[in-house]
């Protein structure tokens, strides 16, 4: 698939759908962006820029158009799509966030949104799904619910089997085929956040969070020089607080394996109105400031990434 169209929210105009596989019979629920020959040791993917919400999803919901889209990434896969050109492949899903959440472990589900019991292997307590926002959440934006009633257990499990478990397995594909060729992966998870994101008591607003699960997913010298590099530009940056990294940063970041994972996440204002979800005039200079930042952090030494001690994991 070449890519989504340019239109930021899309409708799929029949309705004739039953199932999560039904529900993107005609377009890719994700698509690896890459050019011929993958030149750098570097993965990027972006889990919640979908913005494909299929008639069916639209239907079961009570909340509108613009509503449900308050927890998607917007454009988050096109800030960060000058990495593909600079030789790293680019994973990205198309289906939207509020539908399934592919940054959480594959059966984190709250048991009170649906019809039969969830099955005994489910997390069902774990902070995320406390807070709403399991592998299928439950809730939107400012803790708006997504249903209006409880859902049967099938709209969970035909997601996750449909949509959650190819991503993943096309993504591990894509980390231990660089680790192959290369000796190591870097894994660079991209995100956004609400501008009113703050640090802890100070009221400090930050551009950028870049979160290594607190030291545990990637080499210091890689966080130092992602840190370094956005400061270097002039944006505010802060690491760990509030966004340390989700299930794809602690899943895949195993320093001591020579297998890197780093969360990066922009603040909405920078570059979009994030009540009309309209790209701003700050869209394209961010854009052209994240392609040199990947380039930037692409050329890290190897050497400096080093050899952590498995107990690191």
């Amino acid at each position: 698939m070449a890519g989504l169209p340019d239109n930021a929210f899309m409708i799929e105009s029949s309705s004739q759908v039953t199932t999560a596989a039904d529900d993107f019979s005609s377009v890719t629920p994700f698509e690896v962006r890459c050019g011929a020959e993958q030149r750098v040791p570097f993965v990027f993917s972006s889990p919640h820029s979908g913005r494909f919400y299929p008639p069916r999803f639209l239907a079961l919901t009570k909340l509108d158009g613009n509503v449900i889209r308050r927890s998607e990434d917007c454009y988050v896969d096109e800030l960060f799509g000058g990495a593909v050109a600079l030789g790293a492949p680019l994973l990205a899903a198309n289906f939207p966030r509020a539908y399934l959440d592919a940054n959480r472990e594959p059966w984190e589900l709250d048991p009170r949104m649906f019809a039969e019991p969830v099955p005994p292997y489910c997390n069902i307590r774990s902070a995320r799904v406390a807070g709403g926002l399991g592998t299928v959440p439950k809730l939107v934006g400012e803790g708006l619910d997504i249903y209006a009633g409880r859902l049967p257990l099938d709209e969970a499990t035909g997601r996750i089997e449909a949509l959650y478990k190819p991503f993943h397995e096309t993504l591990k594909h894509l980390l231990m085929r660089t680790h192959a060729r290369f000796g190591f992966a870097v894994l660079v998870d991209c995100h956004s956040m609400p501008t009113s994101i703050r640090v802890g008591d100070t009221g400090f607003r930050p551009d950028f969070i870049v979160g290594d699960r607190f030291g545990m997913s990637a080499a210091p010298a890689l966080v130092e020089r992602a840190v370094s590099l956005l400061s270097g530009m002039g944006y505010t940056v802060a690491h760990n607080k509030p966004y340390a990294g989700g299930f794809i940063t602690e899943h895949y970041g195993r320093p001591a394996r020579r297998l890197h994972a780093l969360q990066v996440e922009v603040s909405r204002g920078l570059y979009m109105n994030e009540r009309t979800f309209q790209k701003t005039a700050g869209f394209a200079p961010l854009a052209d400031d994240l392609t040199r930042f990947c380039a930037d952090l692409m050329s890290i030494p190897d050497h400096e990434l080093g050899d952590l001690p498995v107990a690191a994991e």
